[in-house]
């Protein structure tokens, strides 16, 4: 087994019950100690009677380690907040609600809803801008268009029709940022990567005429043209930003089967959270105690979940 791999064993000797576990979680969002998650205080925190629970003297407030964070106003114990965090730090390709219903041993809903709070967990993460040589590539999710019902066909024509596009930028030997991009116009996805690139970077793409204009003032650029089969030339390929999309598309077709694009992007912040987090030389209790860390302030309702619009 890799020294940066820890068995379910051994985590389950580290965190066997969810008083260990409420003990783990607070060591990671308290460091320092007890913090009221309403007004931000530190100071004259005590424990009441209740176990695992806290008054705030500054606003009055009574909290606990879940208060705040995605794991707010939930049923499910501890310990099996814990091990679902570890599933879905180590699994390659993500883990269905069915499987993970089975593992923990709640309903399939339950699972579902617990796993959309830790995708939003996942988003937001370390946004510095990625430099050096960056590659950049879109790929496009969902259905073909003959697969489909009839009365779900748009009738518009091939390729992209009725997909969501989906961009994403490399840094070499760095880390990843993706997101949706719409109707990707050339405004939204060149404004997209003035936001996410500094200036200077090298870019390299495939010859799409949406990445135009890019050479000049801000970034070098150059292409290779996959229309005519090149697919590298010299230093030029998007061969890394591709197998992003190899991993994602397999999770979602062999692992999900399918995504609505109003939840798609959490699913995308999932997988670039783990290939951003999952290196095989970062130890696995660290990409854990990573994922931690970035649970607070990360609540999600079960109505905002299902609502409509995000």
């Amino acid at each position: 087994m890799s020294k940066s791999t820890i068995s379910t064993y051994e985590l389950f000797r580290r965190i066997p019950d969810k008083e260990a576990a409420r003990v783990y979680l607070e060591s990671r969002l308290w460091p320092n100690g007890p913090v009221c998650p309403i007004c931000k205080s530190g100071e004259r925190v005590v424990k009441i009677k209740l176990v695992g629970f806290y008054r705030c003297h500054a606003c009055r407030e009574v909290f606990s380690v879940r208060t705040g964070t995605v794991m707010e106003r939930s049923h499910i114990p501890l310990n099996k907040w814990v091990y679902a965090m570890y599933l879905l730090v180590t699994a390659r390709k993500g883990i269905s609600s069915l499987q993970l219903a089975k593992e923990i041993g709640v309903t399939q809903k339950t699972a579902w809803f617990l796993l959309h709070r830790l995708r939003e967990a996942c988003g937001g993460r370390n946004l510095r801008k990625l430099k050096g040589i960056v590659e950049i590539d879109e790929c496009f999710v969902g259905g073909l268009e003959g697969n489909k019902h009839e009365h779900k066909k748009l009738h518009a024509g091939r390729g992209p029709v009725g997909k969501t596009a989906v961009l994403g930028m490399k840094e070499r030997g760095g880390r990843i940022q993706a997101r949706l991009s719409g109707q990707m116009t050339f405004d939204e996805i060149h404004g997209s990567i003035h936001e996410s690139i500094e200036p200077g970077t090298q870019l390299y793409t495939d010859d799409s005429a949406i990445f135009d204009g890019l050479d000049g003032l801000f970034f070098r650029h150059d292409s290779i043209n996959h229309s005519i089969g090149e697919y590298v030339r010299g230093a030029a390929h998007t061969n890394s930003i591709e197998s992003v999309w190899a991993v994602l598309k397999r999770g979602i077709m062999g692992v999900y089967h399918s995504t609505s694009a109003k939840h798609l992007p959490r699913y995308v912040d999932e997988f670039t959270f783990r290939l951003n987090e999952g290196n095989v030389k970062v130890h696995t209790l660290d990409r854990l105690d990573s994922f931690v860390d970035g649970t607070a302030d990360k609540r999600l309702t079960y109505k905002r979940l299902i609502a409509c619009q995000n």
